[in-house]
């Protein structure tokens, strides 16, 4: 096994017989990639002997990379106490889930764990094979930026995206006020006008009984739109999942946390798969809909006092098995959902070149066995990470 390095593209690679999904279902063609990028999509492509890789895909289906665009890259937790606080992504977790674009960020910890942190971490998983953003700021308002604000952030650091993870409704927070909150919102829109980004502020909705109250009210009373709001964990609870229903139906975006328990399901959460295809049926727009993984993050329980009772870690694997579930049980179309860990994040997200296989988008793409849906091939910036099944790059300490 090779350990992985940036700074180079391997050989031209054609990729035969494919079916390719767009997500949407394009049929069977042919994938030109060079220098990291898709060249060509169509049917009967051919080059001169000895000028590419030429691979036949076997009648595989071939889907954009996956994007995970709720990370703990550097690890999460501490809410037991430092022998709590979870380990970072490896390389290895990402390419064994077909994840090739992550979008990494803090939690409740926003000093043990840092920015600066943060941001060297996601430099050292695009150095060893991945694209990676992050988000500003972490469970705490007012919101502590790298450069003295989220604006300047999103204009001078090339990688943030957005403000986040910020806590509401949750006893870890530090019970934003509504100016506190518009505020921030208002700075991180303005942000991301400027700078061309998405400037889109990640919310932490926890289980109180607030819900999503603060960020309606931020609607009805200021000019920033819902979709300035991406809500994640609002599968965590039936009142929460009914919130999110209406919440989109308005107009708003919502995430589905794919990284799960037990526990968590017998106390009422509503799996992702589950509640893609319950709002579906509810007629909610999928396109406002994505699916994350919340991976590396801590899934804490707490008792009604809010004290520790348990903690497990959610993992990038998660993504995409909540999507082949989706399918398999809840007779969910694969580009439906799909759409969720792929065209929808790059569209909401602003990721330019992500989420499609399509002539000039980037060569990120999963193989599929298209029997079982089980992950064959990944492809991150044109480059091999997995075949036959077998991740063949390793990250650098691993």
């Amino acid at each position: 096994m090779q350990h992985n390095s940036s700074g180079y593209y391997p050989r031209m690679l054609l990729l035969k017989n494919a079916e390719v999904f767009d997500p949407e279902p394009r049929g069977r063609t042919d994938i030109l990639v060079a220098g990291g990028r898709i060249e060509r999509v169509a049917p009967g492509l051919s080059l001169p002997a000895g000028l590419c890789d030429v691979v036949d895909a076997g009648s595989s289906f071939v889907v954009p990379g996956f994007i995970d665009c709720h990370v703990h890259i550097l690890g999460g937790g501490g809410e037991g106490g430092y022998a709590t606080r979870t380990p970072g992504l490896r390389l290895s977790d990402a390419i064994l889930g077909g994840v090739t674009t992550v979008v990494g960020c803090l939690g409740t910890d926003g000093v043990t764990r840092s920015l600066p942190a943060l941001l060297a971490k996601a430099r050292a998983l695009e150095e060893e094979g991945l694209t990676t953003f992050i988000y500003s700021g972490h469970y705490a308002v007012p919101l502590q930026a790298m450069t003295g604000s989220i604006e300047r952030d999103l204009l001078l650091v090339d990688k943030v995206i957005g403000a986040g993870e910020v806590a509401v409704s949750d006893h870890r927070s530090t019970q934003p006020t509504f100016d506190e909150l518009a505020r921030l919102a208002a700075e991180t829109r303005r942000g991301g006008i400027l700078s061309g980004k998405a400037g889109v502020v990640n919310v932490h909705v926890g289980d109180g009984l607030r819900g999503l109250a603060l960020l309606r009210r931020l609607v009805e009373e200021t000019e920033i739109p819902a979709s300035q709001f991406l809500p994640t964990h609002m599968n965590r609870n039936p009142r929460l999942f009914e919130e999110a229903i209406a919440w989109v139906a308005s107009g708003g975006l919502a995430d589905f946390t794919t990284s799960t328990v037990p526990a968590f399901i017998e106390e009422g959460e509503v799996a992702a798969a589950l509640a893609l295809r319950r709002m579906m049926d509810g007629g909610v727009p999928v396109a406002n809909l994505t699916f994350s993984s919340d991976g590396q993050g801590s899934l804490p329980r707490f008792d009604a006092e809010g004290r520790l009772v348990g903690l497990d870690v959610g993992r990038v694997t998660s993504l995409f098995a909540s999507v082949r579930e989706a399918v398999l049980e809840h007779a969910v179309a694969l580009e439906t959902a799909l759409a969720l860990i792929t065209s929808n994040p790059a569209r909401i997200l602003k990721l330019r070149g992500k989420g499609r296989v399509a002539d000039g988008a980037d060569a990120d793409l999963v193989l599929l066995d298209p029997g079982t849906l089980a992950i064959t091939g990944v492809i991150a910036r044109g480059r091999w990470l997995m075949r036959d099944g077998q991740p063949i790059v390793q990250g650098t300490f691993e």
